[in-house]
């Protein structure tokens, strides 16, 4: 199989993301200059950008207002080669947002606004059902990324749904907040986790300083696979082939808001281009650190 034609299917949130940030340290209450952007995110997005810039071919299923904020994203997949033609576009519900500050010190605060994401529910799925890219009878075959912006009732749905049986979960909270969403979904017999050690915390009730103690408590708790990353310490896989470990390179971190999608997108590419698993987190970790550093960008 030709990797590169490989439809890959990102299921999540696709927004406009408003970041602020910093070459300052802050705190709450902090007031400094700095830059202020508007680019395209949200964890599908992010993660079918990256997709894109490995050569791969992303599509969307989310949900997006007919209105000139979705209009412009529309635009820019197609000049991008993102796959668009299955997102749910709503004439009620407006293109949602997401708002971050950061600052030298990392993250200082963040809003998701993903409300039209939820209350558009399983519209957006109506292509895995109707035919389009598989139903019940003829479930899609391949990968799919998955992210936490889903109610965990929607969650609980793909978990349970035939055509979702044989597909290649890779699945994301959207942050620490809703980790606990994927408590439905995590014991899919096909899914692997992508979270870092705080979000661990929340799925197994516990705390982790170490990637490596996480991922195996996930797995113990019933994942079938668990990717855990721990900013710059090791990361770890964990899964029926073994336990492997890798450190990112150090960099100086200019951008936060999206790297972890940024990891997640980059260890797919890495295994459907024949990656083994020590090497496709080693590549993971790479291009991630890339991100953070300001060396790669998804605009």
């Amino acid at each position: 199989m030709n990797n590169t034609q490989q439809e890959i299917l990102c299921i999540g949130s696709v927004l406009w993301d408003i970041i602020g940030r910093s070459t300052r340290q802050m705190r709450q209450g902090s007031d400094v200059p700095g830059r202020i952007r508007r680019l395209p995110g949200g964890v599908a997005m992010n993660i079918a950008m990256t997709l894109a810039r490995h050569g791969l071919k992303p599509s969307l299923l989310s949900a997006l207002g007919r209105d000139a904020e979705g209009d412009e994203l529309a635009v820019f997949c197609e000049g991008r080669g993102i796959g668009f033609e299955h997102i749910y576009r709503s004439d009620s519900l407006p293109t949602d947002s997401y708002m971050a500050v950061e600052g030298s010190n990392g993250l200082i605060a963040a809003i998701a606004d993903a409300h039209s994401l939820e209350a558009a529910g399983e519209a957006i799925l109506a292509p895995l059902f109707d035919g389009t890219l598989g139903s019940d009878d003829a479930p899609y075959i391949g990968p799919i990324a998955l992210d936490g912006n889903l109610t965990a009732g929607l969650l609980a749905k793909i978990c349970e749904s035939a055509a979702f049986s044989k597909a290649d979960l890779r699945i994301a909270p959207a942050s620490p907040g809703k980790a606990e969403r994927l408590k439905a979904v995590m014991q899919h017999p096909n899914a692997t986790l992508y979270v870092n050690c705080e979000e661990a915390g929340y799925l197994c009730d516990a705390e982790f300083t170490e990637a490596r103690n996480a991922a195996l408590a996930l797995v113990a708790t019933g994942a079938h696979r668990a990717i855990v990353t721990n900013g710059s310490e090791a990361a770890c896989d964990c899964s029926p082939e073994g336990t492997f470990e890798a450190q990112p390179p150090s960099v100086k971190a200019l951008q936060i808001t999206g790297a972890g999608d940024t990891f997640m997108a980059a260890h797919i590419a890495a295994e459907l281009a024949g990656d083994a698993p020590a090497a496709a987190l080693q590549a993971a970790q790479n291009k991630a650190a890339a991100y953070v550093a300001g060396d790669e960008t998804n605009v």
